[in-house]
């Protein structure tokens, strides 16, 4: 599986040694792309590594190690066109459209609707901001499109099978056919079930992202990670399924909430910290620019940050192992978010304090120097993201929790934990189960 963006000029190297010697998978970096192939075997441990201006992936022992790094660094001048970042998976590829006042250019998405009925899945904050502006974007000059919509309550706790069901009443209510789209707008809560509705909807209908918070525009919404919670834990219940398009008007931030703003650039963090270290150094530099909604500052994060998960999930669609590591904190975190109760905490609130978890854990292992965690105390606290769980957390209930996360395999349960120099990390479970029990007693009380 290869990725490449515009003008690829890039040349990639796979060389496999006899099958008792170590594999070895070298790729190169041109300015403007990239390229990988590696077999597809889902590893058991993975460890990321930059040398020089290429990236090495072996077996070490019996775990093929499978290897990323960040895209090229870019021009932050912000363009009235809309940037676009290629998330490219062979004829499934889709675009992410990415500006300023993007709702009012209805080609963008016209172009991406199939058929002549289109279900626009929302919430009942988004709606009154925002239907009537993406049912005008669907429709203008397009008189033989039919719009119907369903509005669901707002809310972490309202993503389960209860509040799907609404959305498959509406759709066959509405008798749509195979040839339908459906358009998520609004957050990651919405995007997740409108993306599984279309997935299982007929086996399968056309559907669109428009993503109106920054979780959803830096992550949720580019990927095709779908689905809903069940009590035991967060999203144990989905699909992979991609969209035809992603369409990221960041006018949709001017009426964010501060906490919703934040909670978002948890997800733009974990970037910089697992691959990306040029891109942490900039925010340590501009996160108060980020804090103050600078629409320039937004704009390049927002791109930076679709480039790095397009860039992953074009080479690990499925999650066999390098999309894994975007998953930083992620084990800890939907651990608070299930114990403490969905919607008590916005899910970059619980990441924030789960990679702050997985990055003291990191320290204990021996695995980075105490540098590293000082920095990221430092970055989250400018964010004004928790640095510690809840206090009703327990070991035990973390334990638990995590026991049934979706990144437990045969028993083991598996980690992503930072390691070498910033912007490198491990998937792994293979670690000193001590450093695990050390770190949850630290933060728990009991």
């Amino acid at each position: 599986m290869a990725l490449s963006t515009a003008n690829s000029l890039s040349p990639s190297l796979s060389s496999k040694h006899a099958s008792k010697q170590p594999e070895l998978y070298t790729w190169f970096r041109s300015p403007n792309a990239i390229a990988l192939k590696s077999p597809p075997l889902a590893p058991a441990s993975i460890e990321l590594k930059r040398n020089g201006g290429f990236v090495l992936g072996e077996y070490k022992g019996n775990r093929r190690i499978y290897a990323s790094s960040a895209a090229p660094m870019m021009d932050q001048t912000v363009s009235k066109a809309p940037t676009i970042v290629e998330v490219d998976l062979g004829q499934r590829s889709y675009p992410i459209y990415i500006g300023s006042g993007l709702l009012d250019h209805p080609d963008l998405l016209q172009k991406h609707v199939q058929g002549k009925k289109v279900l626009v899945v929302t919430n009942n904050t988004v709606a009154p901001l925002y239907l009537d502006k993406v049912t005008d974007a669907l429709t203008r000059g397009n008189p033989n499109v039919s719009v119907e919509n369903v509005i669901l309550p707002d809310g972490e706790n309202y993503k389960n099978m209860d509040t799907l069901m609404k959305v498959f009443d509406k759709a066959i209510e509405s008798r749509l056919d195979r040839r339908c789209t459906f358009v998520a707008l609004g957050g990651g809560v919405i995007g997740d079930m409108c993306g599984y509705a279309a997935a299982s909807y007929l086996r399968g209908v056309n559907f669109i992202q428009i993503p109106t918070t920054v979780m959803a525009q830096v992550d949720s919404s580019v990927g095709g990670k779908t689905g809903i919670n069940h009590r035991l834990g967060k999203n144990l219940i989905g699909a992979f399924y991609q969209p035809q398009c992603v369409l990221v008007d960041t006018d949709t931030l001017n009426t964010l909430p501060d906490r919703e703003l934040a909670s978002g650039l948890a997800e733009v963090i974990k970037y910089g910290l697992i691959r990306d270290a040029e891109f942490f150094e900039w925010q340590e530099q501009n996160m108060h620019k980020l804090m103050a909604r600078d629409p320039s500052a937004f704009a390049y994060a927002i791109k930076r940050s679709c480039e790095n998960k397009a860039e992953v999930v074009s080479l690990d669609e499925k999650e066999s192992g390098l999309r894994a590591t975007l998953n930083l904190g992620h084990t800890f975190g939907h651990a608070i978010e299930t114990g403490f109760g969905y919607g008590q905490w916005l899910h970059g609130e619980a990441v924030a304090a789960g990679m702050v978890m997985a990055v003291d854990m990191s320290y204990r292992l021996g695995w980075i120097d105490d540098s590293i965690v000082k920095r990221v105390h430092n970055i989250l606290q400018q964010a004004k993201l928790p640095t510690a769980p809840p206090d009703t957390m327990t070991v035990e209930m973390f334990k638990s929790i995590m026991a049934v996360d979706k990144k437990v395999a045969d028993g083991l349960l598996r980690l992503i934990l930072l390691k070498g120099p910033l912007g490198n990390c491990v998937f792994t479970g293979d670690y000193d189960r001590k450093a695990l029990d050390d770190t949850l007693h630290a933060f728990c009380k009991s």
